[in-house]
């Protein structure tokens, strides 16, 4: 098949990696080109924009940061993609988003797909990252294989739309986790346990999550280098207050972390890591949560 892929960041660099490595067509494009330079060592092509990528593209993939920027994007690609092809929509959109922009494409003849993924950077990496799916049965089981050299695990959840409600669930866990993560080690650091034996009896324990056993271990380093920035986070915690009011739940504890959040990009920056969150209570208390023979990045 020949395929597109647009938005060459920290994920969507490894998922169109993986595409490429597994033995498909892929024209790759990204803002910043010197992004796409080990796609083509790997044998993709480079496109000079995101038309050039798209036309006569089976199936395009997009990764991009934003619902403003999908949105510039598929009005560049929409013009030049055949008639039945597929959008594959892998960025995180709000479920209000995905559905209008999928009626822009499919009034266009263009047949749409959600595909957000979730797990973190260093599973996209591995090709182990679960994919979560919204659209057409039938069109999720033309394009599965396509998302089986991306993904691990892969997850239909219904229709459009289906897939950004569940992908926003999954990071507000995350970051609540987080935040809870940190308040957890320095109760460890301040009553005077070493932090090493301390995460390892988390991990083992009840009160263990997929944030403790990967981005506690960045904490423990202190690179705090997740691949995530703080507006990235803001984001998501963004559209999960929208759910929380459209769908009548109340969000106490996404409320409390969404402003600990803004709290944190105040202090460190937009395009701070959003493991840095933890942080802002080592700073307040003056004490590190360090511990030796963690790593600066996860593998």
């Amino acid at each position: 098949m020949k395929l597109a892929y647009i938005g060459l960041g920290n994920l969507g660099g490894h998922l169109a990696a993986s595409l490429v490595r597994a033995g498909h067509q892929v024209a790759v494009h990204d803002r910043n080109p010197s992004l796409a330079d080990r796609h083509v060592a790997l044998g993709a092509t480079r496109a000079s924009s995101a038309a050039e990528a798209a036309r006569g593209a089976e199936v395009v993939f997009t990764c991009l940061p934003s619902p403003a920027v999908s949105e510039a994007v598929l009005a560049e690609i929409l013009p030049v993609m055949p008639d039945g092809a597929v959008w594959a929509e892998m960025s995180t959109l709000g479920r209000d988003d995905i559905l209008r922009l999928a009626g822009l494409a499919e009034g266009a003849g263009i047949r749409v797909l959600e595909c957000p993924v979730t797990g973190g950077v260093h599973l996209a990496g591995q090709g182990k990252i679960t994919v979560l799916v919204g659209g057409d049965a039938a069109l999720f089981q033309e394009v599965h294989p396509l998302l089986q050299a991306m993904g691990g695990k892969i997850f239909h959840m219904g229709p459009l739309g289906s897939a950004a409600v569940i992908k926003v669930i999954t990071n507000m866990l995350a970051f609540i986790h987080l935040v809870a993560d940190g308040e957890a080690l320095m109760l460890a650091k301040r009553g005077g346990l070493d932090l090493d034996k301390a995460w390892q009896a988390i991990a083992a324990s009840s009160g263990t999550s997929f944030v403790h056993e990967t981005e506690g271990q960045l904490i423990l380093n202190g690179s705090y280098d997740i691949a995530f920035t703080m507006d990235l986070a803001l984001k998501d915690l963004g559209f999960a207050m929208e759910f929380g009011r459209d769908f009548g739940v109340p969000l106490d504890l996404a409320g409390m972390v969404n402003q600990t959040f803004v709290r944190g990009r105040a202090a460190y920056g937009g395009q701070a890591q959003s493991t840095q969150i933890v942080k802002l209570l080592e700073d307040a208390l003056g004490t590190d949560l360090r511990a030796p023979g963690y790593p600066s990045r996860l593998e």
